[in-house]
């Protein structure tokens, strides 16, 4: 790794390691499948794409949510995915929650620079009405520390209009660090968090903050389809968030 990319990964791994305890918040808990985006795009690449998280409150009770996706590599720089999402509140049964549309779009030709940067637009329709729409932007940034370790790091604006009351926008973050052990499975880290209104954060008290082991793989099938998966054992960082939490996402590529 040339020296150009030194300088930009130092300070990237001390923001995403740092973000967790700084003073920041949310006011809302934190999505119990919400998965790292990542700044890469495959053109002519169809996936079908299941997400699964179970969170475990301090109180004792449960929260699970899942989404089924279909997606499809638009071209060299725009990957664009459907997905239908349900959730669940233990003692309670399974039901529908939400639509979504997601678009990632790829800004930087891969490895051609220091930091390859994405940008990610998701539209959701919850069941709820009151709610609104639910509009989900940032910019993805993903950077080689060495050879064998990746370090992501995704800041993420949120709000939701057409709402029974009015609803400010909020911050949000991911990180992750992986290191490239052998392609069927790789381990590292990952860390959320999403951040309160933008210009109003709350004390430290109020945060929801959560990050933990994680392992990735991608098993190779018959021609160019493949399996790819990663999964997370997340543990909140202070008492407003959810004790521990389990996350997966597979997704089957062709």
């Amino acid at each position: 790794m040339h020296n150009a990319t030194k300088a930009w990964a130092a300070p990237l791994l001390c923001l995403a390691i740092s973000l967790p305890f700084t003073t920041v918040t949310q006011a809302g808990p934190l999505g119990t499948s919400d998965y790292v985006y990542l700044p890469s795009v495959t053109e002519g690449e169809k996936e079908i794409d299941f997400k699964l998280g179970t969170a475990r409150a301090r109180d004792g009770s449960r929260t699970s949510a899942t989404s089924l996706g279909l997606g499809y590599g638009v071209n060299s720089f725009w990957f664009t995915e459907v997905y239908v999402k349900a959730k669940r509140e233990s003692p309670g049964s399974w039901s529908y929650d939400a639509l979504e549309w997601e678009n990632k779009f790829l800004l930087t030709e891969t490895g051609k620079y220091p930091v390859d940067v994405g940008l990610i637009v998701e539209l959701e329709r919850p069941r709820n009405r009151a709610e609104g729409y639910e509009l989900r932007f940032g910019p993805l940034f993903q950077t080689e520390l060495t050879r064998s370790v990746v370090a992501n790091l995704n800041v993420l604006f949120s709000k939701n209009y057409r709402t029974a009351t009015p609803a400010p926008m909020e911050l949000g973050y991911q990180w992750q660090l992986k290191y490239r052990w052998k392609p069927e499975l790789e381990v590292g880290a990952q860390g959320f968090g999403r951040l309160g209104p933008v210009q109003n954060w709350f004390s430290s008290n109020q945060q929801e903050h959560k990050l933990g082991p994680a392992v990735f793989g991608k098993i190779r099938l018959d021609g160019r389809s493949s399996i790819r998966y990663n999964a997370a054992w997340l543990i909140g960082a202070n008492n407003n968030t959810a004790r521990n939490s389990f996350r997966l996402q597979t997704e089957y590529e062709f």
